[in-house]
């Protein structure tokens, strides 16, 4: 769906809109490149093959946690696809977002042990703090550093405009999510973003 924003039509957001998206829980995150061009390597018999670019996608996505110390994050399962990037992270109780751990508490919210993974969604609106210690920022900073280092070398590169999030629920969850990461490219034929 798009709507009007400053004179122009765009999509509308896909984020959660009671969600503060600074809140200690594990998100599933879907980055595709513009087009869906294949710069980050190929699949050569169900094994992922990174190009020159894709390293460089693997390396600024685990520097976010050593770029990011104040907001005690953790990685789990990723991917760098031809043409797309799937990651977990985990944005746990820090600083910035201790306003939402008191609500979450008080409101008996709760994360399950193993994953940090969270069980409910907060029922605020959308009054959240600082936008620069959020999911949203991490996702800007990293995109960022990657295409920063493509103009750099000269090379042809664009990400698509937006983000997909998934607000990972339960350890259930977060288990179907890592085996779906863990087996993308043995099923890249299959995935939704194939294309030759």
């Amino acid at each position: 769906m798009k709507e009007l924003f400053q004179n122009k039509y765009r999509i509308t957001s896909a984020r959660l809109k009671k969600w503060d998206y600074a809140a200690s829980a594990s998100y599933f995150i879907t980055i595709c490149t513009a087009n869906r061009e294949h710069f980050f390597g190929e699949i050569i018999e169900g094994e992922m093959n990174l190009s020159v670019l894709g390293n460089i996608v693997e390396q600024e996505w685990i520097k976010t946690i050593e770029i990011r110390p104040d907001m005690n994050l953790s990685l789990g399962e990723f991917i760098v696809m031809p043409n797309h990037f799937h990651a977990i992270i985990f944005i746990g109780k820090n600083g910035y977002n201790i306003k939402t751990e008191k609500h979450c508490r008080a409101a008996m919210h709760c994360r399950a042990a193993m994953h940090g993974v969270s069980t409910v969604q907060t029922n605020t609106g959308n009054t959240f703090g600082p936008q620069s210690k959020n999911l949203g920022s991490i996702i800007r900073g990293f995109k960022s550093s990657v295409t920063t280092f493509a103009r750099k070398n000269n090379l042809l590169f664009e990400w698509q405009s937006r983000f997909h999030d998934h607000i990972i629920r339960n350890e259930m969850e977060y288990n179907r999510i890592s085996n779906y990461i863990i087996n993308n490219p043995s099923k890249w034929k299959e995935d939704k973003f194939y294309v030759q």
